[in-house]
């Protein structure tokens, strides 16, 4: 618990959704009515950033700041991770991607504004309250952090919905869509409701469920080819036109949602233990893992790619733990930085009906031999494979004839 009596200036992570929403609020009746001060990372939520500043103002907020964080969160953490295939379980690392940032930021604006403590509304089960906190302890050590879940009586979000009618706190959700969602440029979540039971299948085609794309079943019967140019492992143009990063995500959510493309339903790990169900839609970072993982099966030689695949692992986990500020990264950043140093190309893929179907690849750093793979006449004396037999088994012929007596 967090001594209330200095606490006069509240930073406070704000997205306008149920649990932020009703926190200002809760904090001015909790916390000898301190000033609010709201900041919303933009992510790339887009229209979830419409009419926020009249709505934290309304709340109680002194004021709105909104920290364009798209570039910083493309640039610095995904292109990385996508250069080193990073995946947690199959998940994408939407939301695990998004929090260092809006973290750090946190941390600088309440530095800026003399605040006394940051809030957040992450749940005490989750994810998130590690990856907020940690970026906040890296940046602004020392601060004070308040957590409401970890405070308040409120049980459920049903009990949420409650306490914002009884205080006027205008919503966009109802009882029945309260699904729980996180979105941003590379991603949006939903967990909660008929999703809690792992037996309940997906109603994909619901009004309103699905937000980036559609569902396979109504994606287009003709499918869509998209070319995917790389530099060194960073995605630059498509379709021949060059674009920064986040723009390529943009384009690529696009094309990727009206073909049904990267929609997941999985059961997760959590770090704090619990295991969770989630679906997840994630269209253009699909697609460009696949573009990625095609170009580099012709550009990375067998052991750097057989290493990476296994620091992937490692990778993914510090990212969703909420430790990307730390030295592991670093190492672990410019291992994927120089194991991508000829990841260069173009990468064609077919889409159709939510699968992604590989149509052609070519790179001027290609490690791959058609005259030395081809069953045709080759270049390749298969004679010498023999005497490679012979050493390379050389142990487990030692080994037999151990076993038969004969050394």
């Amino acid at each position: 618990m967090v001594d209330k009596s200095n606490i006069k200036k509240i930073v406070l992570a704000y997205s306008g959704g149920l649990d932020t929403s009703i926190i200002i609020p809760w904090l001015k009746e909790n916390y000898n009515n301190p000033e609010i001060i709201a900041v919303a990372g933009n992510v790339g939520q887009n229209d979830e950033l419409e009419g926020l500043e009249e709505k934290a103002l309304k709340t109680g907020a002194s004021k709105l700041i909104v920290a364009d964080l798209v570039d910083e969160m493309v640039d610095d953490i995904i292109i990385p991770a996508l250069k080193m295939d990073a995946k947690y379980e199959t998940y994408l690392l939407g939301t695990a991607f998004a929090r260092p940032v809006i973290g750090k930021k946190l941390a600088e604006i309440a530095l800026a504004e003399g605040a006394d403590a940051i809030c957040h509304g992450a749940t005490g089960k989750g994810n998130d309250q590690v990856r907020f906190e940690l970026a906040i302890k890296r940046f602004a050590p020392g601060m004070k952090i308040i957590a409401p879940w970890r405070e308040w009586d409120i049980k459920s979000r049903d009990e949420e919905i409650d306490y914002a009618e009884a205080h006027n706190v205008p919503l966009k959700i109802s009882r029945e869509t309260n699904y729980s969602k996180d979105k941003n440029l590379w991603h949006l979540s939903h967990e909660g409701l008929d999703l809690e039971d792992p037996a309940n299948e997906p109603d994909y085609d619901k009004p309103g469920f699905l937000e980036m794309g559609v569902s396979p079943v109504k994606a287009p019967d003709e499918p869509a080819y998209v070319t995917i140019d790389f530099e060194a492992g960073a995605p630059v143009a498509i379709d021949g036109e060059k674009m920064k990063a986040s723009k390529i995500i943009e384009k690529l959510n696009k094309i990727g949602g009206e073909n049904g493309i990267g929609i997941i339903d999985i059961v997760e790990n959590r770090l704090v233990g619990m295991k969770d169900r989630g679906v997840y839609e994630t269209p253009g970072g699909t697609i460009l893992y696949k573009a990625h993982e095609q170009l580099e099966m012709i550009t990375v030689d067998k052991d750097t790619l057989h290493v990476k695949q296994k620091l992937a692992v490692d990778y993914a986990d510090l990212i969703y733990n909420g430790k990307w500020y730390s030295p592991l990264q670093e190492a672990l950043t410019a291992f994927a930085n120089e194991s991508n140093k000829y990841v260069t190309g173009s990468v064609k893929l077919k889409l159709y009906k939510g699968n992604i179907i590989p149509a052609g690849t070519t790179s001027p750093y290609s490690l791959y031999s058609e005259n030395l793979v081809t069953f045709g006449e080759s270049d390749y004396d298969q004679n010498q494979a023999a005497g490679f037999i012979n050493l390379w088994g050389l142990p487990t012929t030692v080994q037999a004839l151990r076993e038969q007596g004969k050394l």
